[in-house]
């Protein structure tokens, strides 16, 4: 069913006797009501809404009505049985009373979500390396949840313990990276890399290239670069998507430059509790604020019957839709001056607990409305349950918008008024709180952009440059797979080492941008680095190369007795500017400077 319609269907030829008292209905028996053969509405055919009555008459395909006292408004039990259906599918007779008496008759919810606790991990691939095991000791010294991704388990725990949290996979194998391993993960570092030895042979613990590529003519190990750096990176990021969230939030409903979102969205509104109010859902194709389709929620409300709510609410999502990674949902609606429900639920019951959030618009002005998570309440039938689990944005079932006299607990909606209303939203998408900060920080090299930079004397770069073709391409493949991230609308950091020591951290850098620099690094200090970077919002998306200033030829060292301070990276990370890759200088053909 397309997301344009709302379709209420009656299906059935048998009678069935319905509970009507519970719903304010002044009956001493219950009536049998027989019910048509299969009838379709659809919006298109749902268009006057000047007044009530012929609100209410669109509807009149199915004619078994029900009619309450003098003091009461008819209750058209057809729009009822029309709204069960089409949230609940076809009824099985007795299966459909039982169920029936059961919700009007319990107080309770007719299920609880289980209770999820959120983790926050940070998720560490490539974390037997050289940076990664500095990466991962460091986490966990702070307490921060720490998740490795390994493709030696044995290694990884002889390295870290049996405690630690590990799964077994390869990114350059997409079929080992499960779906599970990346649940609750909220962060990512990857220092994943191809392996770089000596032709000669190296010791088991990898003593000559701690050294320095400089102490040895250099070969690939294992698999190739474009393998590992940009095809296993393509893997990653598709992996973490989900986890970790995207910058710009997640579309659940609208159009969007190259997105859009669909909904099946059906009319649920105060006829289940034996009220009049009436609304439905359709596409406009031309009334977002672009001159775009928009989702438009219209309808007439009315307390008649003890009535006074209208709301459309989604179908179950056939797969439920993991929002961990984000903040809140936000809505882009045009406003009437009202004040709306946005409801969230985590179980496949019709009849539970919603979380629900409120907001406020502004009368004919398109606006940006944000419903945070941590503001939803557990509800249920207008009444908060003080001791229901708290909210699990990773197992999101339905939405639900809502327009209603009622709030919780007994609060009424402030802004309530009878009668026909309209909310056209053109979008609804899950959205990550500003300050943004890099959710995927991944360690690259310096020098990635020089192989191809015109002008460049090679004889003075290093020798992942000069012989970026013997090592198989590796920094032509380092950079797609930096480009795979830019792209990816994952948020991040992407750290550039030049070349890396076993030193300890702690000796003054230089940060730089547009890959220019050349010198050496400790692999403690970008560890530090890339942990710092996932606080940074100064950080975010942007690109740099890091050295220390203590030239090749001396080694540093630390003093124990009298330790260098703490480094404040965010001294750093203020400095740095979005967009510079170092790209720039091939893009425009002019040599930089090295």
């Amino acid at each position: 069913m397309d997301c344009c319609h709302y379709t209420g269907i009656v299906s059935s030829r048998y009678s069935i006797p319905v509970p009507l008292r519970s719903q304010g209905i002044s009956s001493t028996s219950y009536p049998v009501v027989s019910l048509q053969k299969a009838s379709v509405v659809g919006y298109n055919q749902i268009s006057n809404f000047s007044h009530r009555r012929s609100q209410r008459s669109y509807l009149k395909s199915y004619r078994g009505k029900v009619l309450a006292s003098t003091t009461r408004e008819s209750w058209d039990i057809g729009r009822f049985l029309r709204t069960l259906f089409f949230f609940n599918g076809p009824p099985n007779p007795l299966k459909f009373v039982e169920s029936l008496i059961e919700k009007v008759t319990s107080p309770e919810p007719g299920e609880i979500p289980k209770k999820m606790k959120a983790s926050g991990t940070v998720l560490v691939t490539g974390a037997t390396g050289g940076v990664g095991r500095r990466v991962v000791d460091i986490l966990r010294n702070k307490g921060v949840p720490v998740r490795i991704l390994v493709r030696n388990e044995e290694k990884a725990r002889s390295m870290f313990g049996p405690d630690i949290d590990l799964s077994i996979g390869d990114v350059t194998k997409a079929e080992t990276l499960n779906p599970e391993y990346f649940k609750g993960v909220e962060k990512v570092i990857n220092a994943v890399s191809v392996i770089v030895g000596p032709k000669e042979g190296d010791t088991p613990d990898r003593q000559k290239y701690k050294q320095g590529i400089k102490f040895f003519e250099p070969e690939i190990k294992g698999d190739p670069p474009e393998k590992v750096e940009y095809l296993g990176m393509q893997n990653l990021v598709n992996a973490v998507k989900n986890s970790v969230g995207l910058r710009d939030g997640k579309l659940l409903f609208g159009f969007q430059g190259k997105l859009s979102g669909k909904l099946i969205w059906g009319a649920l509104d105060d006829v289940v509790m034996g009220g009049v109010s009436e609304s439905l859902f359709q596409i406009d194709p031309t009334g977002s604020e672009t001159g775009g389709p928009t989702g438009l929620f219209k309808g007439v409300v009315s307390t008649s019957n003890n009535g006074g709510f209208t709301s459309i609410r989604t179908k179950n999502f056939s797969i439920p839709e993991d929002l961990s990674a984000y903040d809140g949902i936000e809505l882009r609606v045009k406003g009437n001056g009202r004040r709306y429900k946005l409801i969230v639920r985590t179980s496949s019951e019709w009849d539970t607990v919603g979380y629900t959030g409120f907001f406020d618009t502004v009368k004919d002005q398109w606006q940006t409305v944000k419903v945070p998570f941590s503001s939803l309440r557990a509800v249920f039938r207008a009444r908060t349950l003080p001791d229901a689990p708290e909210f699990d944005p990773s197992n999101i079932i339905s939405l639900q918008l809502m327009f209603s006299k009622f709030e919780y607990d007994g609060k009424l909606n402030p802004t309530f008024v009878e009668g026909p209303f309209e909310l056209p939203f053109s979008s609804i998408r899950a959205y990550i709180n500003e300050p943004i900060t890099p959710r995927l920080v991944h360690v690259s090299s310096a020098g990635v952009t020089r192989p191809d930079r015109p002008g460049l004397d090679l004889s003075k770069q290093p020798p992942a440059v000069r012989l970026n073709k013997e090592l198989g391409f590796i920094l032509t493949y380092k950079l797609k797979g930096e480009d795979v991230i830019r792209e990816s609308g994952i948020s991040y950091a992407i750290v550039r080492p030049c070349a890396l020591t076993e030193e300890p951290a702690g000796a003054d850098l230089v940060f730089d941008q547009g890959d220019n620099i050349t010198g050496k690094v400790s692999r403690e200090e970008i560890a530090q680095i890339c942990i710092a970077a996932l606080d940074s919002p100064y950080a975010c998306d942007k690109t740099f190369e890091v050295k220390s200033t203590v030239p090749f030829s001396e080694p540093f060292v630390v003093d124990p007795t009298n330790p260098p301070p703490e480094k404040d990276y965010e001294v750093y990370f203020k400095n740095l500017k979005e967009g510079i890759t170092g790209k720039e200088a091939l893009e425009e053909g002019i040599p930089a400077p090295v």
